[in-house]
C-alpha cells in the first residue's frame, strides 16, 4: 500500500501531461472541422465531423510533409554525430586533469542550453543578418548563411551550439561515475592518456552515448524554434520547411488542409517516424554490442 503512495504523484502527473494529451490527439485526429447545414456551401458554422483515418491518409499522401522530413533527416545526419563528437570531446578534457577549474567549464558549456530557443535562434538570425550582423563584413564576398544551399547548416550551428553542453554533460556524468580503479590499472599497464580515454573512457559511455543519440533523434523531428525564426526573415522558405511547421501552420490555417485533425495526424506521424528511428538506431547499437 505504501509503495502505491508513493506512486501516486508521478500517476497523476504522467495522466495530465502525457496520457491525456496523447489521447486527446488520438481523438483530434478522426474528426475534421466541415461546415454544418444544408446547401452547396453548408451555410452553417463548422462542426467537428468524424472522418476515420482520412486526416492521416492526407498526411501520408502529403508531398509538402515529406519534402520537409528529408530536410529534417539531411539536417540531422550531419548535425547530430557533429553535436555528440563535439559534446563527447568537451566531456573528455572536463574529465581529464587538462582542464583544472571543471565547474567553471561546465557552467559555461551548459549557458547555451539555459537560453530559451527562441530567443537562441533571434541571436543567430542578427549575426547571420548581413546588414547588422558584427562579423559578416569579414566572410569572403558572396557567403549567404541564409540560402536555400546554406540554411541547414547555419541552423544546424544553431542546434548545435544550444545542446552540445546539455549532451557533455550527459557524458561527464556517465565518466565521473567510472571507478578510478580502472584508470590506475590501465596507468600500471603503461597505457598514456590518449589510449585511457580511446581504449577504456570512450567504451564506457557507450551507454550515455546512446541516450544522447536518441534524445537527438527525437528532438530533430521536432525542429521548430530555428526554422520558425529563419523563415520571418527568408520567405522563400515558406510555412511547411519542417513537419513541425507544417503541423503548427495547419493548426493555425495558413497551410491547407487545415485545422486540429490534420495537424493531430502530423504529430502523430512525427511521432511514429521519431520511435521507428529511436528503435532502429538502438537495435543497431546492441547489435554493435553483442558482436564486440
Amino acid at each position: 500500500m505504501t509503495g502505491w503512495v508513493f506512486m501516486l504523484p508521478f500517476a497523476v502527473l504522467f495522466i495530465l501531461v502525457f496520457l491525456i494529451p496523447i489521447i486527446v490527439s488520438v481523438r483530434s485526429s478522426l474528426f475534421a472541422q466541415q461546415p454544418a447545414g444544408e446547401g452547396l456551401y453548408g451555410g452553417g458554422e463548422l462542426v467537428d465531423t468524424f472522418v476515420g483515418f482520412d486526416n492521416f491518409a492526407l498526411a501520408i499522401g502529403s508531398s509538402s510533409f515529406w519534402r520537409g522530413m528529408g530536410r529534417v533527416v539531411l539536417y540531422a545526419a550531419v548535425q547530430i554525430p557533429t553535436m555528440i563528437i563535439a559534446a563527447l570531446v568537451l566531456a573528455l578534457l572536463l574529465d581529464s586533469f587538462i582542464v583544472r577549474r571543471p565547474a567553471f567549464f561546465r557552467l559555461a558549456s551548459f549557458l547555451p542550453f539555459a537560453i530559451p530557443g527562441i530567443i537562441a535562434a533571434m541571436i543567430w538570425l542578427y549575426l547571420y543578418t548581413p546588414e547588422v550582423s558584427p562579423f559578416m563584413q569579414y566572410l569572403p564576398d558572396g557567403v549567404d548563411l541564409m540560402a536555400p544551399g546554406t540554411v541547414l547548416l547555419s541552423m544546424g550551428n544553431m542546434t548545435t551550439w544550444t545542446y552540445t553542453g546539455y549532451n557533455m554533460l550527459i557524458f561527464l556524468a556517465a565518466l565521473q561515475a567510472v571507478p578510478g580503479e580502472l584508470y590506475e590499472a590501465a596507468r600500471l599497464d603503461g597505457a598514456n592518456g590518449w589510449q585511457i580515454a580511446t581504449k577504456v573512457k570512450i567504451p564506457l559511455v557507450r551507454g550515455a552515448a546512446l541516450l544522447a543519440v536518441l534524445l537527438s533523434i527525437i528532438g530533430t523531428i521536432q525542429l521548430f524554434n530555428e526554422p520558425v525564426i529563419m523563415e520571418s526573415a527568408n520567405p522563400w522558405m515558406g510555412k511547411d520547411f519542417t513537419p513541425m511547421m507544417l503541423t503548427y501552420n495547419s493548426l493555425l490555417g495558413a497551410i491547407s488542409p487545415s485545422g486540429s485533425g490534420i495537424a493531430s495526424a502530423y504529430s502523430l506521424l512525427m511521432a511514429f517516424i521519431a520511435g521507428i528511428l529511436a528503435i532502429g538506431y538502438a537495435l543497431l547499437q546492441r547489435r554493435k554490442g553483442d558482436a564486440a
